[in-house]
């Protein structure tokens, strides 16, 4: 294969759309994706053989950077031993004590493949829980694709500007409830009308699939005090912030203040190997079959080469290199907003830890999914293609997080800041 183009031809021919999730497609960014052969610390390369710096880092997985020579070797290992048992292993033990370890109130947790099971599992395991059908989920905040938590969702669903997904039936939303982000007179009020009926809300509890929209102060500590009044449970789904934000998620970042019920972890605790996980108080993970009467099962959860890159990765990702992420991200958003001011070019930078995401053509904050969808997406088209053309991965998307590892050192900085001032200006022209 020797063009991008070329691959995507291919691709098309077998796989609907030409991908194996709708992002990669470049639908809202326009031209062909980059078909990517290998990566390597802070770079990937194309089938063409071209180098990138990447700001996608496989949409969190990759805080160590990629193809970290101790977690590939982990895998490798793991491989050599054999792929998948359909059998216990002591390493789905050691990677649940790693996890509670960083986020104690994750005190039993069960292994799932991707976020979406992970998801899934939280809120049946909450319904099975209360006996109470209706879970609140907030406009813009994205949960994976079951069918009850794909209403007005983030990520690939507003990327597309879909309000939902066709094939869903009416009976499966009709038991969730859609409440703005960041609005506590909204949630106040679902409460007040049908608090007895919620089985448990479930947030990012900083978003980062609309843009990056912190809560405001306050906001999820309103979240535990009306679900704990009313008897609900409250569902925090880091697996985009949990173990990249710091080494305990976003909760370990706003101060281990607030007590969840549930945690849903996926991203960094897979190491970038398809894992996730549901942790919470053993009350309520003993409800889960075999000890308990909520359902849940998976052949390869848990499977022992995704658990030797996510113990791995854990064990790797110390205090050193959190400090590393943060200082590469807070010296590329100050690179990011020289260049769009030096450019006019206005617009909003967000940012929750070391996640950031810029809003186009809006210069106030951006609070919830109605002010997120008010951004100029042409913008980020131009500004987009302009960093691809000179060798800068950005996410195919202006509602997506940008991620750094610990690999992007000074000298991926400045290259990233160098494209910066040649696409400002292209996103100043699109204006």
């Amino acid at each position: 294969m020797t063009s991008n183009a070329e691959a995507f031809d291919r691709a098309r021919a077998v796989i609907p759309g030409g991908v194996s999730s709708p992002v990669r497609a470049y639908g809202s960014v326009g031209g062909t994706p980059v078909f990517v052969a290998r990566a390597e610390g802070a770079l990937v390369w194309d089938v063409a053989g071209r180098e990138y710096v990447d700001l996608v880092g496989s949409w969190g997985p990759a805080i160590l950077g990629h193809a970290h020579p101790e977690v590939v070797g982990a895998v490798q290992a793991a491989a050599a031993r054999g792929l998948s048992f359909g059998a216990p292993t002591v390493a789905e033990a050691e990677l649940a004590e790693l996890v509670r370890a960083r986020v104690p109130l994750a005190v039993k947790v069960r292994f799932v493949s991707t976020g979406t099971e992970a998801c899934m599992t939280a809120v049946r395991l909450a319904r099975g829980a209360t006996g109470r059908d209706l879970v609140v989920k907030f406009a813009g905040c994205y949960h994976g694709h079951s069918d009850a938590l794909l209403a007005a969702a983030g990520s690939g669903v507003l990327t597309a500007g879909l309000p939902g997904s066709a094939g869903v039936p009416s009976a499966a939303t009709a038991q969730t409830l859609v409440v703005p982000y960041n609005d506590p007179d909204a949630i106040r009020e679902v409460f007040a009308a049908r608090g007895d009926q919620i089985a448990a809300v479930i947030t990012e509890p900083a978003a980062a699939n609309m843009g990056v929209i912190p809560p405001e102060p306050g906001f999820n500590a309103l979240l535990r005090e009306l679900t704990t009044a009313h008897g609900a449970l409250l569902i925090y789904d880091e697996v985009l912030t949990g173990f990249r934000v710091s080494d305990a998620g976003w909760w370990g970042l706003e101060g281990r203040t607030i007590t969840p019920d549930l945690f849903t972890f996926g991203k960094v605790v897979g190491g970038g190997m398809p894992l996730a996980a549901l942790g919470g108080r053993p009350e309520l993970l003993d409800l889960l079959a075999p000890l308990g009467p909520v359902y849940q099962a998976g052949t390869l959860s848990g499977n022992p080469l995704a658990t030797a890159a996510g113990i791995a990765t854990l064990q790797l990702a110390d205090a050193d290199v959190y400090a590393r992420v943060d200082a590469a991200s807070h010296a590329l958003a100050t690179a990011v907003t020289a260049a769009l001011d030096a450019a006019g070019v206005p617009h909003r930078l967000q940012r929750a830890g070391s996640l950031f995401s810029v809003f186009w053509g809006v210069t106030g904050p951006v609070s919830d999914y109605a002010s997120a969808q008010g951004q100029n997406a042409g913008a980020y088209r131009a500004f987009f293609h302009a960093m691809l053309d000179a060798g800068i991965a950005l996410p195919p998307s202006a509602y997506e997080a940008w991620f750094l590892s610990a690999t992007h050192d000074d000298a991926a900085i400045e290259r990233i800041a160098a494209a910066l001032p040649g696409a400002a200006r292209a996103a100043a022209a699109s204006l």
